[in-house]
């Protein structure tokens, strides 16, 4: 039984004396250690399966006489359950350790460690601020085996209320993968995130603003009789005759442009999903490139900025001019991809050299890294129809798709 001789005026007068007892006991086995240097440390005697062992509860008085009290009941506690409390605490600070090395931001910073190599730059700094901006505020200093699908639908709720259906989604699936990454590591249990199926809002899809196809050869006669800059009216036509991504055309380089081999090489840093891209170019495209060459030819870009030659193009200039020309709300620089692939489809072309051409996600990630140049022959084909077509669009009633 705890006798409690000691006091608070006791502990902070005490000091140590060579000649003196070294040792103020307070009962129970809990004592106050006089150190030389002028410290007093909180030990505990106890004896657990007849050997006497001791442990320490920190100095005085940053651990109060309360304090220690409180430490020295609940060891007793776990001596009556037939529990060493020195091998208890060890084993505590051990599994403390684990989980501070188990926190779900270290496994998500290491699961982008080990992505690197099939990522750009720029990939895996979007994929980590990400994370920054909408994951770790929440759960970045958790340990990952203690989230459950309750805390992770909390966070994709918070996105959600903000209208960001799509970056919930995806930071689902990102969170996803980083918590199968812990389970395949041995730092986690399951994956809580398979838990949400079905649980994320959704809203109506909705086809990217474009015209028919019966309204095709308009546009192309529009384009052709451009009276804007003519870097601008060019952009246009490749973006037709290509129907690439716009961002894609915007940051295009002379390097990228193999004439003899009439490919486009796009560089997997500049695609949306980071992988290489190979646009066969039609005899229409390599036109257009050639009289573009004679314009911004001695530059980085096809299509530099018209105040600044050093910077890409402004991502606005295609869309407001097919606004210029009529089709505010009717067409965007995106809207030429929904018309290529409807018409080819409708054409009969292969459903697969389309989708390559569209550079659209294949599921298997580690093929698609490698695929770029799949169905090159038949893509080349398909795009010298696509360029026929549409040049024979733009000639209907005799108004020809010409340079200018």
């Amino acid at each position: 039984m705890a006798s409690n001789r000691l006091t608070d005026v006791i502990c902070r007068s005490a000091k140590y004396d060579s000649d003196g007892s070294k040792k103020l006991f307070d009962g129970g086995g809990l004592f106050l250690e006089l150190m030389p240097t002028g410290s007093k440390k909180w030990r505990l005697k106890f004896r657990f399966n007849g050997k006497e062992n001791r442990m320490s509860f920190g100095d005085y008085p940053l651990v109060s006489l309360a304090e220690a009290r409180d430490k020295r009941d609940a060891a007793k506690k776990l001596l009556l359950e037939g529990i060493d409390p020195a091998q208890h605490r060890a084993e505590s600070r051990r599994q403390q350790a684990i989980k501070s090395e188990n926190l779900f931001s270290i496994i998500a910073e290491e699961w982008i460690g080990n992505k690197r190599d099939g990522w750009s730059e720029h990939h895996a700094g979007r994929i980590r601020n990400q994370l920054d901006r909408e994951v770790y505020p929440d759960l970045g200093m958790r340990p990952i085996s203690e989230i459950t699908a309750r805390d992770l639908l909390a966070v994709i709720r918070r996105i959600e209320e903000r209208g960001a259906l799509e970056t919930a989604k995806k930071t689902l699936q990102m969170c996803g993968q980083i918590f199968r990454y812990a389970v395949m590591t041995g730092r986690a249990e399951r994956d809580p995130s398979g838990d949400l199926r079905g649980a994320l809002r959704t809203r109506t899809v909705k086809n990217m603003t474009r015209i028919n196809a019966s309204e095709l050869p308009e546009l192309m006669r529009k384009i052709d009789t451009y009276h804007g800059q003519p870097v601008t009216r060019l952009a246009l036509k490749l973006l037709a005759l290509t129907f690439v991504r716009t961002i894609e055309l915007r940051h295009a380089e002379w390097t990228e442009i193999d004439v003899e081999q009439a490919e486009w090489r796009i560089p997997a840093e500049k695609m949306k999903m980071a992988r290489p891209h190979i646009v066969a170019l039609s005899r229409q495209a390599l036109e257009v490139i050639e009289e573009l060459r004679g314009l911004t030819g001695g530059g980085r870009w096809l299509f530099p900025h018209s105040w600044h030659c050093h910077q890409p193009m402004s991502e606005n200039t295609v869309l407001y001019a097919i606004y210029r020309m009529g089709y505010h709300s009717r067409m965007t620089g995106h809207g030429f991809r929904g018309l290529a692939s409807t018409i080819l489809n409708e054409k009969g072309f292969s459903s697969d050299w389309i989708e390559r051409q569209l550079a659209h996600v294949e599921g298997n990630g580690v093929r698609a890294a490698y695929n770029h140049a799949q169905y090159l022959e038949g893509r080349r084909t398909m795009m010298q129809w696509w360029a026929d077509h549409v040049e024979q669009e733009g000639r209907s009633n005799v108004i020809q798709f010409s340079r200018k």
